[in-house]
């Protein structure tokens, strides 16, 4: 069974300094942390925050890309938790026919926000995380570009997300 999900807050790991979005169940108020890279932590608040760039970044090209295209995002699925690693689909719409991809979940989701579709999470990923073994951080990125992520993504005040407070 799937549970739509929304997004609950964006934080960072203090012990690994690593970006994590919740995700918090409608339902019944499960929250899901997922260990993210920087540039998509850095996509997904910009997102958030209803930023806009001179030049599109690459989820903003996607999107330009699937309008132009006519396709449409119908919805994001977290759809596993396997060997520390979380797995996603985003299920698309051109005319009749509809299709899925496989995506990381930090992907799928600045996408889904881009074009305001639902996500969702199944029933094993909750129960999976529930565990707590199976989630642990991703390797900190200690290039410049990382830390520079990392700095930005740090000085963002939790009132910048508005209704999606941390």
């Amino acid at each position: 069974m799937l549970h739509k999900v929304n997004i609950a807050g964006m934080t960072m790991d203090p012990s690994s300094n690593t970006p994590i979005i919740i995700l918090k169940s409608d339902e019944d108020e499960h929250a899901i942390p997922i260990w993210i890279g920087l540039l998509e932590a850095t996509s997904i608040a910009s997102a958030l925050q209803n930023l806009q760039f001179e030049r599109p970044m690459t989820h903003d090209l996607f999107k330009n890309f699937l309008g132009m295209m006519e396709i449409n995002v119908s919805r994001v699925e977290v759809c596993d938790l396997r060997d520390n690693t979380y797995f996603a689909r985003i299920h698309f719409s051109a005319g009749e026919r509809d299709f899925d991809m496989d995506a990381r979940p930090s992907d799928a989701i600045a996408i889904a926000l881009r074009f305001a579709a639902p996500i969702f999470v199944d029933d094993k990923v909750i129960e999976k995380s529930r565990a707590g073994d199976e989630v642990n951080a991703e390797p900190v990125d200690d290039s410049e570009e990382g830390k520079k992520w990392a700095e930005y993504l740090q000085n963002l005040d939790p009132e910048d997300f508005g209704r999606y407070k941390v």
